[in-house]
């Protein structure tokens, strides 16, 4: 049986995966969503990039899990980047939902500068948080009315220092086994980092014919993709 970690990016806890759980267990493996401190139901947690790293590695140890697919989305693709190194013959394997990916050195906003100002500007004014996602944000991503309204309701302020800590690398990323899902509703290439990193013999990429937020627009679609991972190291 396979294990999966799903962690969910910028704004959005546990409950982004709830179309996506019941599929994974239906299919009779093991399924764990996952809330990073400060965010969702951990608001007021006090968190860094690597708060979030520990996050998810003392949950895969507390539960004792293995044979992980550890499954990042947007954001957490650095935590999590980070995590399946650290976890060690725990991972099978590591998924990257339309993400960013750690490089060593390199920060959420120093790896993305092409909109730093501006994430930078919302957190100068909102006391250090990211905004949170609005129905602006949505739009043209493949999303009905009704998954717009439930995200922006459930988005919550995303703690800016996260964005702003360097990621830790002991070793490059492309020896891990990775499977990096491109949204093509939100550009149709991986950026120059994932470019890289498909080069390894141990990554692939699968494209979807969606927006960035898959496990809202096409969760059964993402679900099925995700168990085509277990065992594909």
């Amino acid at each position: 049986m396979t294990e999966f970690v799903l962690v969910a990016g910028a704004w959005l806890g546990s409950w982004a995966w709830d179309g996506v759980v019941p599929e994974l267990r239906a299919a009779g493996h093991g399924a764990h969503a996952l809330t990073l401190s400060g965010l969702a139901d951990k608001q007021g947690v006090p968190a860094g990039q690597q708060t979030h790293v520990q996050d998810i590695v003392g949950e895969i140890e507390r539960l004792e899990l293995r044979d992980v697919v550890l499954v990042g989305h947007s954001y957490s693709g650095i935590p999590v980047g980070q995590a399946a190194e650290r976890i060690g013959d725990r991972l099978a394997h590591v998924v990257f939902v339309d993400s960013n990916v750690p490089v060593d050195g390199e920060s959420f906003l120093s790896a993305g500068p092409s909109g730093r100002a501006t994430v930078e500007a919302s957190m100068a004014a909102n006391d250090g948080f990211w905004a949170p996602l609005t129905e602006a944000d949505c739009q043209g991503q493949g999303l009905t009315d009704e998954q717009i309204a439930r995200m922006v309701a459930g988005a919550t302020p995303h703690p800016g220092a996260t964005l702003s800590e360097p990621a830790v690398l002991a070793r490059p990323l492309g020896g891990l086994p990775a499977t990096y899902i491109k949204c093509l509703l939100d550009g149709d290439e991986p950026m120059g980092d994932v470019a890289e990193l498909l080069k390894s013999e141990h990554w692939r990429l699968v494209e979807m014919d969606t927006g960035h937020w898959p496990m809202f627009s096409q969760p059964c679609e993402l679900a099925r993709i995700l168990l085509g991972c277990a065992g594909a190291s």
